[in-house]
């Protein structure tokens, strides 16, 4: 048995999470970056059987996808869920303007504006009324805002 070892060569492991990456801005692409200037970035929040998603307003987007969003754009946070309601927590480290938590429902779209550059994990949780367990199993998706 040879074992062969070349120098330079270094495995080098990933992490699930886009924000452990060393260079997490590097991910943004056209494709995964969502609103403009001009254009408001919409992320649909939803509550499926115990889990809630996160589905951000860009084309073939998937739940609970890493995306990106540049400085100074607005955000709307809301639901497509009738009878549904949402709160999204960034813990201290909120980005956005107003840095209150983000919490609204079927009727009350949250607007709010991409402040702090930086990558963001964060809690998304959804919820009916009334349902005997409550909320739905938070889920910890990603985002970037751009400079």
């Amino acid at each position: 048995m040879c074992i062969l070892l070349l120098p330079g060569v270094v495995a080098h492991a990933t992490s699930k999470y886009a924000c452990d990456e060393p260079n997490p801005a590097s991910l943004c692409t056209g494709a995964n970056t969502c609103g403009s200037a001009s254009a408001p970035c919409t992320i649909d929040i939803t509550k499926a059987g115990n889990s809630s998603n996160v589905k951000p307003g860009i084309p073939d987007a998937k739940n609970n996808q890493f995306f990106c969003v540049k400085k100074g754009t607005q955000v709307v946070w809301m639901t497509s869920n009738k009878n549904t309601g949402f709160m999204i927590s960034f813990g201290t480290d909120n980005p956005f303007d107003p840095d209150d938590p983000i919490i609204g429902g079927a009727n009350k779209q949250i607007t709010v504006k991409a402040n702090t550059p930086g990558c963001y994990k964060y809690d998304a949780g959804a919820f009916y009324p009334g349902a005997t367990y409550g909320m739905g199993g938070g889920s910890k998706p990603e985002l970037v805002i751009l400079p």
